[in-house]
């Protein structure tokens, strides 16, 4: 059980946020948006106010960018955004794949659409989505997801820019959330 804690205050709501280890000298605070209705809703509706006009599809990597998407879409009045999974199911006919590394997920993992999916984002203006961004990587996954999809990415968006991700003047963002020393 964490020992420490951040507190967070994100579109009017406020959450303690375990501090956590991912190194030896580096840790986190945990966010979790899974299963947290308020929190999902109160972020989605003050992303939708920052939103490229533009926007005509969401793109979020599986699985934490998931609820974010859903409610977000709902506020713009979309009736669909795009998963990219993190494996080539049996039911996917034309898949393509990156590779991804993020600071939460151990080792290397890929981001797949299928061809259903390819064709939503074919042609299209799409806005990058997660929970989190830190070093970038999943960002950088899913904008070669969406080139190869044949989508043009309209911004990059997410609720907590973590570390250094806060000092980019490309990223929305809600909060910026500090890095730890891991003790």
């Amino acid at each position: 059980m964490a020992q420490r804690f951040h507190t967070l205050e994100v579109a009017g709501v406020r959450r303690e946020l375990p501090i956590l280890n991912v190194t030896d000298e580096l840790a986190i605070a945990g966010f979790i948006m899974l299963g947290d209705v308020e929190l999902t809703d109160a972020c989605a509706k003050a992303l939708a106010e920052k939103v490229p006009k533009e926007t005509e599809v969401l793109l979020t990597a599986e699985t934490k960018g998931i609820p974010l998407a859903a409610e977000l879409a709902r506020c713009l009045g979309m009736k669909r955004y795009v998963v990219a999974r993190k494996s080539v199911k049996a039911y996917m006919e034309d898949a393509i794949w990156v590779e991804d590394r993020s600071i939460t997920t151990k080792g290397v993992q890929k981001l797949c659409l299928d061809g259903v999916d390819k064709a939503r984002i074919a042609g299209k203006n799409v806005l990058l989505l997660d929970d989190v961004v830190s070093t970038g990587g999943s960002m950088k996954a899913l904008t070669e997801l969406a080139g190869k999809a044949g989508g043009k990415i309209v911004g990059e968006a997410c609720v907590l820019a973590e570390g250094k991700a806060a000092e980019r003047k490309d990223l929305i963002f809600l909060e910026a959330l500090p890095l730890f020393d891991a003790k």
